[in-house]
């Protein structure tokens, strides 16, 4: 039975943030009401971290820049509320494993199978990613993020984020250490591209989260299909 909650596999997908946010965070509030009986707190702990979340939603409101923004902060800084209740009971390197666990893997599976379906589907593999990519800029990032299309052809898409709204809210509430985390999301999408049978390569060789001036995200074509 497939598990395509965002609609992926289905083609023309359109993001939102509303949707998505909400799916995204139920799953991560799941999760980590696991991680934390498995360490022996009370699940109940998640209260706090919603709780938290909703503190520095209001201390934080002026970042928001715009819509996308305003999904973006909110999933952001449930990581942080995380992270604050989990660190002085679990140490820094295990909280922040239990925010990547809990943040990363629930939906992963969903996403794969989602984007491997859409690519699969589609008359032009390429194409349907980088209209899926730019159709997330718009919609799911906005103006919280500064994006660069050095390359931007029927052959190559290449795009570098330069500013990373994730970061800089992470950064403003002294969590930048989270930001891979933000990263490492993206690899349940990623993992769904095949060059050998979608017909185009992703590289994505530095994040400004693990200390890079910029992330690159660079689709290019290895072949035709269709």
């Amino acid at each position: 039975m497939s598990t395509d909650q965002f609609g992926l596999a289905e083609g023309g997908y359109v993001p939102d943030p509303d949707r998505d946010t909400t799916l995204l965070l139920e799953a991560f509030h799941d999760r980590l009401a696991a991680i934390l009986r498995e360490h022996g707190l009370p699940g109940e702990l998640t209260t706090a971290v919603r709780e938290r979340q909703g503190e520095l939603e209001e201390a934080n409101r002026l970042l928001i820049v715009d819509e996308p923004s305003r999904y973006n902060l909110r999933m952001t800084l449930a990581l942080v509320a995380a992270y604050e209740v989990l660190l002085p009971r679990l140490g820094w390197e295990t909280a922040v494993a239990a925010v990547r666990t809990s943040f990363v893997e629930p939906l992963g599976d969903t996403m794969k199978e989602g984007t491997r379906a859409m690519l699969d589907e589609a008359p032009d593999a390429f194409r349907a990613m980088v209209e899926l990519s730019r159709s997330r800029e718009e919609y799911a990032f906005g103006k919280g993020f500064v994006f660069d299309r050095p390359v931007d052809d029927d052959e190559r898409y290449h795009l570098d984020v330069h500013r990373c709204f994730y970061h800089d809210v992470l950064v403003a509430n002294s969590a930048s250490e989270l930001t891979p985390v933000m990263c490492a999301f993206d690899a349940n999408w990623i993992e769904a591209i095949v060059p050998g049978r979608h017909g185009f390569r992703f590289d994505r060789r530095t994040t400004i989260g693990t200390g890079g001036t910029h992330c690159p995200f660079h689709f290019s074509r290895t072949r035709r299909t269709g």
